[in-house]
């Protein structure tokens, strides 16, 4: 393989994609399909995480969290007000400080706390708003707080907004259309235009050819996955993590899709597999939005490796201890995957090589 000719392959690949329309597609449907879904139940124009704090003492917590803008903070003057407040959803989590609390976990003590969650308030404002308390927690302690806090849910905690539950289809729908079926239209078409047994005469390898459609794929997948998790305010806390779990799923998803440009000999055959194959990818996000459902199924499916590892990440504030598990064996998959297309490769190599007039 050629960097180079890699280079100089995925460059012609971005000027000309725009030009085709599967390429266009790619680009367009995730954002319509995120957008209305926004619009119609989702939370696009919901504001910052509102987190409350009763403080039976004089905690500078309340007005250290005020200062965050990224938080929406009200103060209530008694627990049972907390409680209240977190029951309707006026706020979204609320903690009750003791009295003491500041010079407590100074001194190292160890200190219990109830938070109130509201039950239909989203993941993603939980991680937010936990992860922001326990960073509040070590800075007025001035090391590692100890402070054990005992979670109640207030209000329907069986309730998943709808917006959360269709996150993970939205997602795979984005990485599968840009990841997987622009290459593989793409190679499709070449072949009906016989561009790539042409390629045999040149300096220029099915390698590099495959690499290059496959970062295309990767590189489309990157980007509106990006602008997907944007747009629903789903970065979490550890966007460096989930950067890298969505690039691992881009890589997969182009595999997927230069593995189904190599088997499908025409656009009608490819579109009649990946319309077939739709429910073994999605899977893993139908159950999800069902949780009624034994969630155990979606692990039979390999995608749910691909999707599961980001929204625990992106909506439940998940750390990579976690998820280390699930990313294992997605690293396994993407190796088979790898493998099988470095196999189809050479047997289409050796075919190409055996035509006549064609050189080694």
């Amino acid at each position: 393989m050629s960097v180079r000719r890699v280079y100089v392959l995925l460059v012609k690949e971005l000027i000309m994609g725009p030009k085709s329309m599967m390429f266009i597609f790619g680009l367009v449907v995730p954002l319509v399909i995120t957008l209305i879904i926004n619009l119609l139940v989702g939370t696009f124009f919901t504001g910052k995480p509102r987190l409350g704090v009763s403080d039976a003492g004089q905690s500078i917590l309340i007005e250290r969290a005020q200062q965050i803008d990224a938080l929406l903070v009200s103060a209530y003057p008694t627990t049972e007000a907390l409680r209240e407040a977190a029951a309707s959803g006026a706020v979204d989590l609320g903690i009750s400080l003791p009295d003491g609390f500041d010079q407590k976990i100074s001194q190292g003590q160890a200190v219990e706390i109830t938070a109130y969650v509201w039950g239909e308030s989203l993941l993603k404002d939980r991680a937010v708003l936990g992860t922001t308390i326990y960073n509040l927690f070590r800075e007025i302690a001035g090391q590692e707080a100890p402070v054990e806090i005992t979670m109640q849910t207030l209000g329907d905690g069986e309730s998943i907004p709808w917006e959360e539950r269709l996150l993970p289809l939205i997602v795979l729908m984005t990485l599968f259309i840009c990841g997987s079926i622009v290459p593989a239209t793409s190679l499709v078409e070449e072949k009906q235009k016989r561009t790539l047994t042409a390629i045999a005469t040149t300096s220029t390898s099915l390698v590099d050819v495959f690499t290059a459609k496959g970062l295309l794929g990767i590189l489309m997948a990157m980007v509106m996955s990006l602008i997907i998790l944007t747009i629903n305010q789903a970065f979490g806390v550890q966007p460096l993590l989930l950067i890298g779990l969505l690039l691992l799923g881009a890589i997969m998803a182009a595999t997927f899709g230069v593995i189904f440009g190599v088997l499908m000999k025409d656009i009608t055959t490819l579109f009649t597999v990946q319309k077939a194959g739709g429910i073994f990818l999605f899977a893993p996000a139908l159950v999800y939005m069902f949780p009624e459902i034994p969630q155990w199924i979606g692990r039979i499916f390999p995608t749910y490796y691909m999707i599961a590892p980001v929204i625990e990440v992106s909506l439940k504030g998940a750390s990579w201890s976690q998820i280390q598990g699930d990313v294992i064996i997605l690293v396994l998959l993407i190796l088979v995957l790898v493998a099988i297309l470095a196999y189809i490769t050479q047997v289409g190599r050796r075919k190409l090589e055996a035509l006549p007039g064609m050189v080694s």
